[in-house]
């Protein structure tokens, strides 16, 4: 549907000016937020990357992700994940003969900016309302294997979501996000030279698609810093792309990036000061 994500996008912004006017008499509680955070943490996750009928990617990623956040009942936030790994193709070859690989290098770059705000919702209980914007860069080389070429897909996107911060007592806290991500456009760079330089590279636009994210985590607070340890999913679900039409040895072809959907899970070990 075309008017879905301006649809979200139009529910975050009234829900983000309606938070305050709820939260107005309600103090927000001194344990659930610093004005000012740092976290780093090292995460740990597995990709399933599908195209229905086409193809399958899969393999173990290993990264960092960092952020800031300020809250004082407005919230700003800015956060980056990198991740790195190896994955298994397995498909086939463009006459149907079948083709696996192993061990192709992958990595995946995501920058992301939130503003929101923050209102008690229980008396242990911090509700954040947030809506941003975000970037999101993967790539898959495998043009070192026979026929293989690397892709880059890049994302624009927004989040939409909330979190809910509970204090558990004795310094403990839990923390519960879910996120709706509005996929705003997306390009697809296939660099075909690389399987034979008789093909063209070829740049697809997509335009339909949505992301979602879910994550829980556990909180515990010392002297100086926090540790914090987090499971989290991400989702993506892509249509197919534009067409580009190509000439190749005097045979006219259609090119596009067929949809697709990508599964990563996860957990992040780290720390918060």
């Amino acid at each position: 549907m075309k008017r879905s994500p301006r649809m979200f996008l139009s529910l975050a912004i009234t829900l983000l000016i309606a938070a305050p006017l709820a939260a107005v008499a309600e103090e927000i509680p001194r344990y659930a937020y610093d004005k000012h955070s740092f976290e780093l943490g090292a995460e740990i996750s597995h990709r399933n990357y599908r195209e229905p009928g086409v193809m399958r990617d899969k393999g173990w990623m290993y990264g960092f992700n960092g952020s800031y956040a300020y809250h004082d009942r407005k919230m700003l936030k800015f956060e980056g994940i990198a991740n790195f790994g190896e994955v298994d193709y397995s498909g086939s070859y463009s006459d149907g003969t079948p083709v696996n690989l192993y061990g192709i290098p992958d990595y995946m770059l995501e920058a992301r900016g939130l503003i929101g705000y923050d209102f008690p919702v229980w008396k242990t209980t911090v509700l954040t309302y947030f809506a941003g914007i975000g970037y999101r860069y993967l790539n898959d080389d495998s043009h070192a294997f026979v026929g293989g070429y690397k892709r880059e897909a890049n994302y624009f996107y927004s989040p939409v979501g909330f979190t809910l911060m509970t204090n558990l007592g004795n310094d403990w806290s839990v923390g519960e996000t879910a996120e709706l991500d509005i996929f705003w456009r997306g390009e697809q760079k296939s660099y075909l030279s690389n399987a034979s330089p008789d093909l063209p590279d070829v740049s697809n636009s997509q335009h339909d698609g949505y992301g979602m994210r879910g994550s829980v985590s556990v909180e515990k607070k010392l002297s100086r810093i926090s540790l914090k340890g987090t499971a989290f999913i991400r989702y993506w679900h892509i249509k197919d792309s534009d067409n580009e039409i190509r000439e190749i040895s005097g045979v006219t072809y259609r090119l596009w990036e067929p949809k697709n959907t990508s599964t990563e899970v996860g957990f992040v070990l780290g720390f918060k000061y």
